[in-house]
């Protein structure tokens, strides 16, 4: 299950940028300890990375919207990840997929109204063999079908 994070504050932020400002290259760590603190990186914390590195906001922007791990919204109290990797694709997965996001009512790195689930895909999480995959709060799942992909909705409160 996710756990439970602090609401983000200039104050808070600023602490967790002034932490890492001594390391070589600090944006990535300081970004991902932000996401780490709030579980995800709000809005507000883009301008206060940007004068921290004497950089612009859209360049900090560039940063965080290229990589697909950092969150721009809390996540759901669980992450559904599922494998929309060709090996997966292949053996059902994107029809897993589909069939998922309809029945939650959402889209990708969408959350169900009541808060329960956020799913987001992922590029490969090295159960070729065992496809479909998925992950759930960080516990990978091979072979998933219909029924199991409901089990795991169900358990998570979906």
């Amino acid at each position: 299950m996710s756990e439970e994070h602090p609401q983000p504050s200039a104050e808070g932020i600023r602490s967790l940028i002034d932490a890492r400002l001594h390391l070589e290259g600090p944006m990535l760590p300081i970004v991902h300890a932000i996401q780490a603190e709030y579980g995800y990186v709000p809005e507000m914390a883009l301008p206060l990375i940007a004068d921290a590195l004497n950089l612009t906001a859209a360049e900090v922007h560039g940063v965080v919207s290229f990589y697909h791990d950092f969150r721009h919204a809390p996540a759901g109290r669980h992450v559904l990840k599922i494998c929309r990797a060709e090996a997966c694709q292949a053996s059902g997965g994107t029809a897993i997929a589909e069939r998922t996001l309809k029945k939650l009512g959402i889209d990708w790195n969408g959350t169900t109204a009541n808060g329960a689930v956020t799913v987001e895909p992922v590029y490969c999480l090295g159960l070729c063999a065992c496809g479909p995959a998925a992950m759930v709060d960080g516990t990978v799942v091979g072979r998933v079908d219909d029924a199991r992909m409901d089990k795991l909705l169900s358990e998570a409160g979906a």
